[in-house]
Formats: C-alpha cells, sequence, structure tokens
C-alpha cells in the first residue's frame, strides 16, 4: 500500500466515512482483482462502487490530504 493510499484510509476511518471493517474488505477485493489478473482499483475507487462512501466524502478526504501536504 502507497503512502498516499494509506493516508487516505486513515483520514476516511478519522472522519467516520468508513470503518477498519469496510476498509479491511475493500482491500480484500484489491487483492481478488491482483490475483485474478484484472487492473487494480483504487481503495477509494472500491469504496465508492460498494457505496461505502459518497463522491462528496471522497472529496472531503481529497480535499483533507492535499492540506496535510501543504
Amino acid at each position: 500500500m502507497s503512502k498516499h493510499s494509506s493516508q487516505f484510509c486513515q483520514i476516511a476511518v478519522n472522519m467516520g466515512f468508513v470503518t477498519e471493517k469496510q476498509l479491511n474488505k475493500a482491500y480484500v477485493e484489491q487483492i481478488e482483482d491482483y490475483f485474478s489478473n484484472k487492473s487494480i482499483r483504487f481503495i477509494g475507487k472500491i469504496l465508492l462502487e460498494n457505496r461505502l462512501m459518497t463522491n462528496k466524502e471522497m472529496y472531503s478526504v481529497l480535499k483533507e490530504l492535499v492540506k496535510e501536504h501543504d
């Protein structure tokens, strides 16, 4: 997992948008993609596709992630 992916996940949990359990399920999907030779999806995309996060929540997390790097 990349540094930014890890930070994205931590922010999403801290903001109360997802739980650790939901993240773990998303990671399992990501690993399954890898072993099925599918293109690997970002965790955020998986969370959106599974309706665990909304576009607005995703934007809030990304905005916070950018703030941390300024």
